[in-house]
Order: structure tokens, then C-alpha cells, then sequence
């Protein structure tokens, strides 16, 4: 059976696309905050507040990794 080659770094790094993420809710929020009110306004804000979720999961994760954690992804 052949070795499979590992991926490069920045495929395999979430970071980038998160912030991106983020960034593009955060705009979004400000658009909408003052071009309308309700819904839009509470869904732009829950996208910004779940990106700093990932934010925050991603860093836990690495920290485990770091740790030596078993239950760790390998990056």
C-alpha cells in the first residue's frame, strides 16, 4: 500500500477562511443596521458571533495539539 503525501499547510489551515467569514458577517451587520431592523439584523449578528465561535474552537483545538492531547485533530 503507498503512502498517502501529506496536505500543504494551507489547505489543511481553517484560520484564513474563518476570519474571511467573519469579516464578510461583520460587514453585512453594519450594512443591514442601518438599512433595516428584525430578522436580517439578528441573523448578521448571530453569523458574526458564531465566527468568533470557530475562532475560538479552532484555538482550542490547536492548543490540545500542542498538549499532546489524544482526542486532538493533527494538523
Amino acid at each position: 500500500m503507498r503512502h498517502t503525501p501529506e496536505l500543504p499547510e494551507k489547505l489543511t489551515d481553517l484560520t484564513p477562511v474563518v476570519i474571511v467569514g467573519t469579516s464578510i458577517w461583520a460587514v453585512a451587520l453594519v450594512v443591514l443596521f442601518f438599512t433595516t431592523s428584525g430578522l436580517w439584523v439578528q441573523t448578521a449578528l448571530s453569523g458574526f458571533a458564531l465566527g468568533f465561535v470557530g475562532l475560538a474552537i479552532i484555538t482550542w483545538q490547536r492548543a490540545a495539539a500542542r498538549r499532546g492531547s489524544k482526542s486532538a485533530q493533527r494538523l
